[in-house]
């Protein structure tokens, strides 16, 4: 049965990185359209945090060995990288599509993992709360390694879309108007629920292999 938990271990990192790719494309346009730069990037990093809180402590708990969160990360970072190169090939521009920085708060995780003496639930409450505060943090990157916004968001302007579709901005100067702070704080609270989501599928698939 070993071969069959190497099988789901790859599997399951593949789906998650494909879905990241495709999350991508539509959270990733923050860069270019300047209207839906705040909801953008908040959706972008609620999405990525979730499925890092899920993939990376499922990976951690089945496995039980502090690190292979961040040996998950790091596969379902290139396995995105190779994806992102084959949206290129159809025609998207370089910088649509954003490859998250999931690796520095994956290593978190371990960490939290490792200093507990493998604990689940500090993995699943300080993990999952670190997760989410992390991932707007680090993938402000992001916004670094673009080249010349401006010049792509003339060349790839934004499609037209009816009133109801255009978000509203947050007035300025309110704790919510940063897109920062308001990924991490939600992405705090929903990551620890996801998490526990990821150590019970750890327990389902266990007994689904000893069956």
């Amino acid at each position: 049965m070993v071969w069959l938990r190497r099988c789901v271990h790859y599997l399951f990192i593949v789906v998650v990185a494909v879905n990241s790719t495709l999350l991508l494309i539509n959270a990733g346009d923050y860069i270019f359209y300047t209207d839906w730069a705040w909801t953008s990037f908040v959706i972008f990093n609620l999405s990525q945090s979730t499925m890092l809180a899920v993939g990376a402590i499922y990976y951690l708990t089945f496995t039980g060995v502090p690190g292979t969160a961040t040996y998950y990360a790091t596969i379902a970072t290139i396995y995105t990288w190779v994806a992102k190169y084959a949206w290129i090939a159809l025609g998207y521009p370089y910088d649509f599509v954003i490859v998250p920085v999931w690796i520095p708060s994956a290593m978190l995780l371990d960490l939290v993992y490792w200093a507990t003496r493998k604990n689940k639930h500090s993995a699943i409450l300080i993990g999952g709360v670190l997760i989410g505060l992390t991932m707007p943090l680090f993938n402000m990157v992001n916004l670094l390694l673009v080249q010349d916004p401006l010049a792509q968001a003339f060349k790839y302007p934004r499609p037209t879309l009816p009133p109801y579709l255009t978000p509203i901005e947050p007035q300025v100067g309110k704790f919510y108007n940063s897109p920062v702070a308001l990924g991490a704080g939600i992405g705090a609270v929903i990551s620890v629920p996801l998490a526990a989501l990821g150590v019970k599928l750890t327990t389902w698939t266990y007994r689904w292999m000893a069956a």
